[in-house]
């Protein structure tokens, strides 16, 4: 009696130190459509046009049903979240007809979820959408297990035949259970292991240069003052080409041959490559190797730069503020790296829409502009995260016993490094130095204050300068200003105070061009100067902005 009163006791225990949501009860009111109002609506549930509530022997389910090519059909549900819910599985019964694309590869029958924080603000990661297309007549249960992010609050869920040319799509015992991230984590640890096992397997990329000799790498750079030096004390100025398109895509465009004719025919020194985490670990659009060949072609720009004596920046080509993410890409990068003569680090292409406290030092980023006046200079979309701060990245690749010269953009997309001077900038423990770096271009104001006060104390890096005939369709007409006036103030401006550059950009297609084509034909109101100043011509400023 003794044994199994002790039994029970540690069994009732173990229950109820359980988490509560260990109990299988959807967040989902109503998930399974049976409570049914006197209005003959689905209680918990708000169906609008095109979405009807239907009946097939005694069970109810929904139906969404496009009306015409086009027509966006569907049943919104929004879900409070409490902060002990770390993870969700979403179940639900799905069959579907005659579904077909609209005019973009995601106009399908779709769910789409999406976390918002308190505040009503985005909060990303989302979970992955799902999608339907053809016909499926037979109900199929599915499931989908994701993470909660830090800060959500609700989960918006969405059900829907978004912008589908045609097609109809029932829903039925819809349940979204808390469930313990254990689960997810021991998956996802699965999964990697059987991928790292399969990528191990591949053939490994055959270098396309080879390693660089200890004669012939540049040596290595400190910052002294607002100056560049080298070891023996001589003064090192940066001055090349930013070379696009490995941000966009894993295999680049014409990286190596650029490469080659901006250090020979283009005279520069120092070439900006820009890269994505994403890609480096093998994560982005078509790479199926763990990102061995974007990894190696890499490596290959770093030993096509060092082998000539030149300087090559790895720019990690991304916006807004610093995530774990990019800690976890320079920490790999740092420790492959470590010391090497030719190659410098800038940790993070344009930062953006962010105090100044949380650029340094982390903090909560809003799915907010903070300033109306500053001109948005691309497309991305503002979400809320968590920002680990610009002093967390120096502090990771330090931490790795890289010495490496880092460069950190300033704000208004990399433009302002007014507060370096204001007591934010930041310490670099044990390394060569930092060099704040400035993106200047034909619609940015005020160059006194926003870098070349930062000039007198500190070493500068343009990163991206250039100017175009075509207006950027983000920018007001009135902010356009002619190349020819502006190019020749920017570039005497740069020679007059020694500031380290690389042009935006060497690449055809992306604006401000430096180049008409691929035979590497300079653009006549910006490539030409370029490639003008690069092989000595002086410039003249007459008017600051």
């Amino acid at each position: 009696m003794k044994s199994g009163f002790v039994h029970h006791l540690l069994v009732a225990a173990l229950l109820l130190a359980l988490p509560c949501f260990a109990q299988t009860t959807s967040l989902i009111t109503n998930g399974d459509l049976e409570t049914i109002q006197e209005s003959g609506k689905p209680a918990a549930w708000a169906l609008g046009k095109d979405t009807t509530l239907e009946k097939e022997g005694e069970n109810h389910f929904l139906r969404l049903k496009s009306p015409q090519p086009g027509a966006n059909v569907l049943v919104y549900r929004s879900i409070p979240l409490t902060p002990d819910v770390k993870a969700l599985e979403l179940s639900y019964k799905a069959r579907h007809e005659g579904i077909k694309r609209g005019k973009k590869a995601w106009f399908d029958g779709r769910i789409i979820m999406n976390f918002k924080n308190a505040a009503k603000g985005a909060v990303n990661p989302s979970p992955k959408p799902a999608s339907f297309n053809g016909t499926s007549k037979e109900w199929k249960t599915k499931t989908q297990q994701f993470r909660v992010p830090e800060g959500a609050a609700t989960l918006e869920i969405l059900l829907t035949l978004f912008e589908a040319e045609s097609g109809q799509l029932d829903f039925d015992d819809i349940t979204l259970t808390p469930i313990a991230l254990s689960i997810i984590e021991t998956a996802e640890a699965e999964a990697a292991a059987k991928e790292a096992a399969r990528i191990a397997a591949l053939p490994k990329p055959k270098p396309q240069m080879p390693v660089a000799l200890p004669e012939q790498l540049p040596p290595p750079l400190h910052v002294a003052g607002n100056q560049l030096q080298t070891p023996d004390g001589k003064t090192v100025w940066l001055q090349g080409l930013a070379l696009p398109s490995m941000e966009w895509s894993a295999g680049g465009e014409n990286v190596l041959k650029s490469i080659d004719k901006g250090l020979t025919d283009w005279k520069a020194n120092c070439i900006r490559l820009c890269l994505r985490e994403h890609f480096w670990i093998g994560k982005g659009p078509y790479q199926s190797d763990g990102g061995m060949r974007y990894r190696q072609l890499v490596d290959d720009a770093v030993n096509a730069c060092g082998a000539r004596g030149a300087y090559i920046v790895l720019d990690l080509h991304d916006y807004r503020a610093p995530q774990q993410k990019h800690a976890d890409f320079w920490k790999d990068m740092a420790a492959k790296y470590k010391d090497h003569p030719a190659v410098i680090f800038e940790l993070l292409n344009e930062p953006h829409n962010i105090p100044r406290e949380v650029w340094r030092n982390g903090g909560p980023v809003i799915d907010q502009k903070t300033k109306k006046d500053v001109a948005t200079e691309n497309k991305e979309a503002l979400v809320s995260f968590q920002s680990i701060g610009m002093q967390k990245l120096v502090d990771v690749i330090r931490e790795t016993g890289a010495k490496n010269l880092i460069i950190a953009g300033g704000l208004d997309w990399g433009y302002d490094l007014g507060g370096i001077l204001e007591g934010f900038a930041l310490e670099d423990r044990g390394g060569n130095g930092i060099m704040y770096s400035s993106h200047v271009y034909p619609w940015k104001s005020d160059w006194q204050g926003k870098f070349l006060d930062a000039a007198a104390k500190h070493p500068i890096f343009i990163g991206e300068v250039g100017a175009d005939t075509q207006r950027m369709e983000f920018l007001p007409p009135e902010r356009q200003e002619d190349p020819a006036t502006w190019v020749p103030d920017m570039l005497g401006i740069i020679q007059k105070h020694r500031l380290h550059w690389t042009a935006w950009c060497f690449h055809p297609k992306s604006t401000p061009r430096v180049l008409l084509d691929w035979d590497y034909t300079p653009t006549p109101f910006w490539g030409e100067p370029v490639k003008q100043a690069l092989s000595g011509k002086t410039f003249e400023t007459k008017k600051l902005r």
